[in-house]
């Protein structure tokens, strides 16, 4: 019988020659992911990888196939193959023993046995057949024109699927295409690869790149390096036309030369292809006017956030994504980063709210500006923007203070405020209760008010940069800002909407190895996470476009005036919503008018803005003649008013949560002390048999390991149960078999008493390295006492281990005392600590 190896190389390999398969189509243990992290030292799990992966070319998958041995039947393999087909997007898994030939087609979903491996050209015209039967393909297609790769920077699996699902989309005429991305996984690395295939196919020509933020235009501008001189940036007063790849901000196109708009410049068939990025931002307004003067163009939308009422407008333009990978997703193959969540509420939070006349009642001092309407109750989400509340505000920085210093004061934190003059407080707090680290620049507020705020960002973004560490900000950092290193994200304002919370966690989703961020925390003072749901969409919906019924023939006149004066406001925006991301703008004209023609027969949506005036949206039906005007009053805005200020108000942290993740999903305390519990009792049957186990430094370690990969910390059960000065035997005895918690101090002093002859037996220079490893034990549990030990300090001192060695009588006898030791701890459980 021939192991899996050589039946690879021996029987496996010729049959996949003789099916006409070239070396070069071949790729042997192909990595498709890279295993998910376990711990916050980067520890990972085991990863997939494919015993094959069989190419059309050097950038197309078509099949994967598994290899067995001898000693298996090829049905054996079949399951296998069928999940890494999936995982790589291809239609064909083949399982083999080097005998037999199982192959599972994932289209028809029918498996049957072969007597040899289909050829390339066979698999590419079923696939052809299955997927592009209707494109229209270019004589150099653009799925097999090769990636310009770096090192470093070769796409992941789900990149290529990204890409590729994109490319089927065009060469099937599609005209509005989506993809959905978690933050992080590379949405721009994704669009630069896809422009890349189809530019250099003589497919388009033409590409339009727009962000809303100069940072992300330039990122997106960097990235799309390899095209060179191609590219040119689009600014105000910049409108170059003799290039291919353009960059630009919504804000820039939008932006006015004389009497007409920056995107009108150019011809409305000058792009072949235009890039929204982050496009769940849009909104109507500019967006929609951007792409409707464009409309001949393709309209590849990218989103980091999955279908929610507050983007439902997002996907019915664009419809379903052609692809979507989501952040569990991306979690569960180790190519983002786990997060923890330490949940706190104060008492006036958990309260949900305050009462003026309660707290005047109880002798608070409370300032009310002059013509103040006080209201009967505030909520927490009305705390900083109608209610100062500085007391809250300096418990919190107090409270948050304390985390940081325990977590670890330098790593990058970010904290999202309610606003500005909130930012700035919650700042002046951080730096003060961290001035004594010597820098002037610990805490910083990054707003767009701040002149500096863009300079500010890139150093707090550097992960080579020590400073600034903790930035606040209102809503500067929720989106499009690259920060590997951010290890805390802190919530110290109310969020209610889902997709603003997902951009704002995916600030510290990535993984920089460079700082040693293999996870994240989420600091929640404000239930911010309740946010948290699962990755999916509605299987019912096809999120295609909504679109009115015709005729379009219709109108829509009206006059906006003042409605104190009476005067008609000239130069307000309307914006007409004829469907969903469907809409057409004007700006009144010096009388106040404005008109809509080639409207439907149904109801729209109007919006009208003005500067120094209430924004107003209601719907109105459009007429058949012009005869009929529709008159709109604006209210002036109020000026700024002053905000009731609450002092000596006492605040308190109320409660405190800290919640684990396991597979992606948020367990609270008690759930993950119950499951933790489960685990161990699957693997241990009883108190004696874990003491067994914990007696030998090779199972106990194995069996460590093994709880790692299920999610099982004991450090953070010691937390959880408050009792991080427990051994890690005697949190896993507690939580598991109700024994009593006993300390590792307690059980390096039940050592030293009972076994005292044993530690006498040495001589004074080995007795007090014993002495010392125990002071080790205390401070970070057994596995401190290993020969590893002597790789730190105070033992790693040149020389220093020889000297060691020889004190007890030689390298043997040290390891035959560190095992002793090891044992002497657990030896007699339940009656090892003396008198207790």
């Amino acid at each position: 019988m021939l192991n899996e190896a050589d039946t690879r190389v021996k029987l496996i390999d010729p049959k996949l020659h003789e099916g006409g398969w070239k070396e070069e189509q071949i790729l042997r243990e192909r990595p498709i992911t890279v295993g998910r992290i376990l711990d916050e030292d980067g520890n990972r799990g085991a990863g997939k990888k494919a015993d094959y992966v069989l190419l059309f070319s050097s950038s197309f998958p078509l099949a994967v196939v598994e290899a067995k041995d001898e000693s298996h039947t090829a049905l054996d393999g079949v399951q296998q193959a069928k999940s890494y087909a999936k995982d790589l997007d291809v239609l064909f898994a083949y399982s083999t023993n080097g005998h037999q030939i199982e192959e599972f087609d994932r289209f028809s979903n029918k498996q049957q046995t072969l007597a040899s491996f289909p050829s390339p050209e066979e698999l590419w015209k079923k696939y052809f057949e299955y997927r592009l039967k209707d494109a229209k393909i270019p004589s150099k297609n653009p799925l097999e024109i090769p990636l310009p790769v770096e090192r470093g920077k070769e796409p992941r699996y789900y990149q290529e699927i990204a890409v590729k699902s994109v490319v089927e989309s065009v060469l099937k005429g599609n005209k509005r295409i989506l993809l959905t991305m978690a933050t992080g996984t590379g949405k721009t690395h994704v669009a630069f690869w896809t422009v890349w295939k189809l530019y250099n196919s003589g497919l388009i020509r033409r590409i339009l790149y727009i962000a809303d933020r100069i940072v992300l235009r330039d990122q997106a501008y960097n990235w799309f390096g390899h095209f060179g001189d191609a590219r040119a940036v689009i600014g105000e007063g910049n409108v170059p036309k003799n290039r291919d790849i353009f960059f630009s901000t919504y804000q820039s196109l939008y932006s006015e030369v004389g009497s007409e708009r920056v995107f009108q410049l150019y011809d409305p068939d000058f792009f072949d292809v235009i890039i929204i990025d982050e496009c769940h931002r849009s909104g109507f307004g500019t967006w929609h006017d951007i792409l409707k003067h464009f409309t001949k163009a393709i309209h590849l939308g990218m989103t980091a956030t999955p279908k929610r009422d507050e983007n439902i407008d997002t996907y019915a333009y664009f419809g379903n994504p052609v692809y979507s990978y989501s952040l569990g997703k991306g979690i569960e193959d180790g190519f983002l980063a786990p997060y923890k969540i330490h949940k706190v509420r104060t008492n006036i939070d958990k309260q949900g709210g305050l009462s003026i006349k309660d707290i005047e009642a109880e002798g608070v001092k409370v300032y009310i500006p002059d013509e103040t309407r006080v209201k009967d109750w505030y909520t927490s989400g009305e705390f900083e923007r109608q209610l100062l509340l500085p007391d809250r505000t300096v418990k919190i920085c107090e409270h948050l203070a304390k985390l940081l210093r325990v977590f670890e004061p330098m790593q990058k934190t970010m904290v999202f405020c309610v606003n500005n003059d909130h930012a700035a407080l919650v700042t002046k707090e951080l730096q003060n209760r961290f001035s004594d680290l010597g820098y002037s620049d610990y805490a910083v507020r990054i707003v767009s008010e701040e002149a500096e705020a863009r300079e500010i960002l890139e150093r707090f973004v550097d992960s080579d940069k020590k400073t600034p560490v903790c930035a606040t900000t209102v809503d500067l950092l929720t989106t499009g800002v690259d920060a590997p290193c951010v290890h805390n994200i802190v919530f110290l304002r109310t969020i209610n909407s889902k997709v603003l919370f997902k951009q704002i966690i995916g600030r510290g989703s990535r993984i920089d190895p460079n700082t040693d961020k293999y996870y994240f925390r989420i600091i929640d003072y404000l239930n911010a996470t309740r946010l948290l749901d699962p990755w999916d969409y509605p299987e019912d919906e096809d999120g295609s476009p909504v679109s009115p019924k015709g005729p379009f023939d219709w109108f829509l006149k009206g006059k906006i005036i003042d409605k104190e004066t009476g005067e008609p406001v000239a130069n307000a925006s309307v914006i007409v919503s004829i469907a969903p991301n469907q809409t057409a703008h004007i700006r009144t004209d010096e009388n106040g008018f404005f008109k809509f023609s080639d409207l439907p027969h149904s109801r729209v949506g109007l919006k009208i803005s003005a500067t120094g005036y209430v924004r107003k949206e209601f719907e109105a039906k459009p007429t058949e003649t012009l005869e009929t005007s529709l008159l709109t009053e604006l209210k002036k805005e109020a000026p700024a008013k002053e905000k009731i200020v609450v002092e000596g108000l006492t605040i308190y942290i109320a409660d405190e949560t800290y919640v684990e993740i396991e597979e992606g999903k948020p367990l609270a305390k008690a759930k993950y002390v119950e499951y933790s519990k489960d685990e161990v009792k699957k693997r241990v049957v009883s108190l004696a048999d874990l003491q067994r186990i914990w007696l030998n430094s090779k199972e106990r370690e194995s069996f460590l390991e093994e709880l790692k990969k299920i999610s099982v910390n004991p450090e953070v059960l010691a937390k959880l149960i408050e009792r991080p000065d427990a051994d890690t035997f005697d949190v896993l005895a507690r939580i598991t078999f109700d024994a009593p918690i006993i300390t590792r101090d307690e059980r390096a002093r039940a050592l030293m008493n009972l076994k005292s002859g044993f530690l006498e037996s040495f001589g004074p220079e080995a007795k007090e390295v014993l002495l010392m490893l125990l002071e080790k034990y205390r401070a970070g549990g057994v596995g401190e006492i290993t020969p590893k030990v002597f790789s730190v300090p105070p033992f790693d001192k040149k020389g220093y281990i020889l000297g060691i060695a020889k004190a007890f009588g030689g390298l043997d006898k040290l390891k035959k005392a560190i095992t002793e030791v090891q044992k002497g701890l657990y030896l007699d459980f339940g009656n090892s600590i003396g008198g207790k």
